[in-house]
């Protein structure tokens, strides 16, 4: 199964949120009007993407005809946005919304939150401006592994790989115009490791 596009992990939250709400589901007028999308055929599209993940059933008989299938569906915080070139504060404007993920994209467990992507640095990794990355949070990371990490004398955070050498650290970009920034290990907390990526919608 492909993995859920931001707009579908909108859409499954609209109707997750509206039934939680009315104790009913949400018309795709109401899903396309909640949304701003532009036309109900579109609603429908991604309707299908995500009765195709199992996620959702229809009964297109009814104009209410939406039912949620909760057994592979969870949600993580949406915990702020991440600087993936230069290294920038720590955005919390999106603290108060969550991402639905399901378990083939990442297995559920605990200490799990995800970042939106500011900048175009982890290009190569596949890792653009406006994707989500899935964090799992931990304190301490091996060479190799992608991650949010604390420059603390700036109090900035930064997306790259991380690499421990002789008496530094080196946080290395995945995009070939862009430098390593180095710094002491003991100036560095490492945030959470990258253990999805959820692109965004073009």
């Amino acid at each position: 199964m492909k993995p859920l596009t931001t707009k579908q992990q909108a859409i499954l939250s609209f109707i997750q949120d509206f039934m939680a709400k009315h104790h009913y589901p949400p018309t795709y007028e109401e899903i396309r009007s909640g949304l701003g999308l532009s036309t109900k055929s579109l609603v429908d599209y991604h309707l299908t993407a995500l009765e195709e993940a199992g996620l959702i059933g229809r009964d297109r008989a009814t104009p209410r005809g939406l039912r949620l299938m909760n057994g592979d569906a969870f949600s993580v915080p949406l915990a702020g946005s991440i600087g993936a070139s230069l290294p920038t504060t720590f955005y919390t404007d999106l603290a108060s919304e969550a991402l639905v993920l399901t378990r083939d994209i990442v297995p559920e467990q605990e200490g799990l939150f995800a970042l939106k992507v500011r900048g175009t640095s982890m290009i190569d990794a596949m890792v653009d401006d406006g994707d989500i990355v899935v964090m799992k949070k931990q304190s301490e990371a091996k060479n190799g592994d992608m991650v949010a990490a604390r420059l603390i004398d700036r109090d900035e955070m930064t997306l790259k790989y991380f690499y421990l050498e002789p008496n530094r650290v080196r946080l290395q970009p995945a995009n070939p115009t862009l430098g390593p920034i180095y710094t002491h290990p003991t100036n560095l907390e490492i945030q959470g490791r990258v253990v999805a990526v959820i692109r965004r919608v073009h």
